[in-house]
Formats: C-alpha cells, sequence, structure tokens
C-alpha cells in the first residue's frame, strides 16, 4: 500500500489554478511550513520562528484575486521567472516568495532588501534572504525561505531525515538555520527584531512505516508522501513528475504512464498521492523493520 490516507481535511488551495506556474507560485503562498513547531531536540544558537498554518492561509485569500488574474493573464510572471538562469527549485521557489512579496497590495510587508550580503572586510560572513518592514506589527523582520525534499528513515528522529543528496539532512538545515544564517543582529542599518524560517517542500515515509511513530513537529496539515524502491504493483496508476513539477504537479497528465522507473517523484493518477522511487542500490542505508 504506498497511499497516505490523511483523510479530506487538508486544505490544498493551489490545486484550482489552471497555469502551472501560477499553480507553483499559489503553493509557495499558500502551502504551510512541512514542520508544525521547531523540534525539542534541536539546539537552538540562534533563536527563530515558523509561521502558523493560519498564516499561509491568510496570506493566501488576501491573495486570491491576484492569482485568479494571473491565472488568465500570466505574462508578468512569466516575465519575472525569465530572470532566473538557474534550474534549482530552491532558487525557484525564492523568486516565487520575492514576487508575492513585491505585490505589497496584497500582504503586509513592505520588501526592505533581499538576497543582503554581510561582508566584513575580505570576508563574506553571509546572506540574508528577506528583510521585510511588518506594517501591522512596526518590526523588522528576516526571513530565510527553503524548499526542501526529505525521505524518513530509521526512528524518524531528527537526524534521520535525509534529502536526495545524503549529506543534506533535515536536522544538518536547521542547524544552518540557527547556527548560521540567523546570526545577524542587523541589515540595512535596521535592527532585527523577528526571524522566521519558511520552510515548505514535501516530506516522504516509508512505504513499510507503520511501526513507528510520527514525531510531532511534522506537520500533517501538509499531504506527506511515501519513498521506498519497490514498484508500485498497479504502475499503470502512476506517472513521473518533471523535476518543476515538484514544486506542484500541472493540472493535467505531464507524461506517459511509467514503465521505466528511475529516480524521481512519481504522482498517482487522480489520487494526488507522491511516491518518491529510489533504486535500492542507491541507498546506503535501509529501514529496520
Amino acid at each position: 500500500m504506498f497511499a497516505l490516507n490523511q483523510g479530506s481535511e487538508l486544505d490544498e488551495p493551489w490545486l484550482q489554478f489552471k497555469n502551472l506556474l501560477v499553480r507553483q507560485l499559489a503553493f509557495c503562498v499558500a502551502s504551510p511550513n512541512i514542520l508544525a513547531a521547531i523540534p525539542a531536540e534541536l539546539v537552538l544558537k540562534h533563536s527563530f520562528q515558523l509561521h502558523g498554518n493560519e498564516t499561509w492561509a491568510r496570506h493566501f485569500q488576501n491573495y486570491h484575486s491576484r492569482l485568479l488574474y494571473l491565472d488568465q493573464h500570466p505574462q508578468e510572471l512569466e516575465s519575472f521567472l525569465h530572470q532566473l538562469k538557474s534550474t534549482r527549485l530552491g532558487l525557484r521557489f525564492e523568486m516565487f516568495i520575492w514576487f508575492w512579496l513585491l505585490d505589497q497590495n496584497y500582504h503586509s510587508y513592505e520588501l526592505l532588501g533581499h538576497s543582503i550580503q554581510k561582508i566584513a572586510g575580505p570576508k563574506t560572513l553571509g546572506e540574508l534572504d528577506f528583510l521585510l518592514l511588518n506594517t501591522e506589527t512596526h518590526k523588522i523582520e528576516h526571513w530565510e525561505v527553503a524548499l526542501k525534499y526529505y525521505l524518513a528513515e530509521r526512528d524518524f528522529s531528527l537526524a534521520c531525515w535525509y534529502g536526495l543528496n545524503r549529506s543534506d539532512t533535515l536536522l544538518r538545515k536547521l542547524n544552518h538555520f540557527s547556527q548560521k544564517q540567523f546570526q545577524f543582529a542587523d541589515a540595512l542599518e535596521y535592527k532585527i527584531e523577528s526571524r522566521f524560517a519558511v520552510l515548505k517542500g514535501q516530506l516522504y515515509l516509508p512505504v513499510a512505516h507503520t511501526q513507528q511513530v510520527i514525531p510531532a513537529w511534522v506537520n500533517l496539515k501538509r499531504r506527506l508522501g511515501c519513498w521506498g524502491s519497490q514498484i508500485p504493483a498497479k504502475t499503470a496508476a502512476y506517472y513521473r513528475l518533471d523535476r518543476q513539477e515538484w514544486i506542484c504537479p500541472a493540472s493535467h497528465l505531464s507524461s506517459e504512464t511509467a514503465h521505466w522507473w528511475t529516480n524521481g517523484l512519481y504522482l498517482q493518477k487522480g489520487q494526488n498521492n507522491f511516491y518518491m522511487y529510489r533504486h535500492a542500490p542507491l541507498l546506503t542505508r535501509h529501514l529496520n523493520h
């Protein structure tokens, strides 16, 4: 069984749009963080916060009319994304967030700076993704944004969630937030008063996960996927997603039914169940059944 039944309570409003870029923009704005809370086992050097699910739901409602317009007239969004020469999904996600933040009529943030480098003499200390003035709280906020896909192994502890590059783990990313990215007290002559990690994407549980307890910090309001090295028995139900569709799939089937399975993300037709296939010889660690 490859499907994870999370019930019908999941709200995925980005699926209402037809244009792929607009669906992805809507996902970036509306989807909850993949973490419901900062894990208690994380040792914080510099503290930071996560926006709650209701915050992203409110942002989507405020932006809904704009998204409907872009769905019919996507040229402005297309032109903006043409600035991005890289194919990296994380940078694409950052571009979508940047586009939304520049739409100042639809949220309570004033964008003060983007990709702000902190330099001391010949040394670059780091870079801030976004510096914002929250016009509701009147506080200066520093946001770091990331789009991540992590596969759970073994006991589901924080160190056992691996990216597709196994040197990229959820623990390492959260430590990077705390130890490196949120180290700065000020930027552009503004004192930073609040720090937020915007961490979106998808988490994947192993196919045989019935004996493990999902950690409380996993956000169950965000759809979970499955991963494994087995090819589903009903292969006719799955098709392989294009890399850019990992953010949000197209509204139509974008490829033929999968016959030759290679590493990547697959979607079950009509079910919205995601399956990350990993070829067994490439797995250097295995689940404890």
